[in-house]
């Protein structure tokens, strides 16, 4: 986890330095464009959108969600982000089978504090695997409930990797039931 903070600060770092470069070479030129080289992901098209179903969107999520959908990357786990069909912004997916991150979820029915939880990176989360297709992870410690969905086909990676993003973009709340 370490790791990936410090590749977070440094690619930021990079970023700031890339765009004062482009502000320097703009007052002089008018018009340069920044050489940036390396590979890069598949195109968020590549794969068709992904159809995901969402609450309606609370007063409280067009608050605290912006700032987690900001910050998703557009790789995770290895996988590549993908458009998504909602009736809310804040929906995310990467890959095939899409992992899926919906902020603003309802707190997830049965959840019972200190109970049937683990906590990754500072989030606690409510895990449901009753499904035979998908796990689906709830936290139950942020002001807004941020949901994953993660096919059974894949590991947890994906939820690992989120965990400082949503750590960092929801406020924490001491859990309780229902809220």
């Amino acid at each position: 986890m370490a790791t990936l903070t410090v590749l977070v600060a440094v690619v930021a770092v990079v970023l700031v330095l890339v765009n004062l470069q482009r502000d320097d070479e703009d007052a002089d030129t008018g018009s340069a464009v920044a050489d940036v080289s390396g590979t890069t992901s598949a195109p968020r098209g590549d794969l068709p959108p992904v159809q995901v179903d969402t609450p309606d969107v609370t007063p409280a999520a067009d608050l605290a969600c912006p700032v987690l959908m900001a910050q998703l990357p557009l790789e995770l786990a290895g996988e590549t982000s993908r458009l998504v069909d909602s009736d809310s912004p804040y929906a995310y997916a990467w890959g095939d089978p899409a992992v899926v991150l919906v902020c603003g979820v309802d707190p997830p029915a049965g959840y019972v504090v200190g109970a049937s939880t683990f906590v990754i990176s500072g989030v606690e989360w409510f895990v449901d695997d009753s499904d035979p297709d998908v796990v689906v992870w709830t936290t139950v410690d942020r002001n807004v409930p941020v949901q994953v969905s993660v096919p059974t086909s894949t590991d947890s990676a994906s939820v690992t990797a989120l965990c400082p993003i949503i750590s960092t973009a929801i406020p924490y709340v001491t859990p309780t039931p229902g809220g």
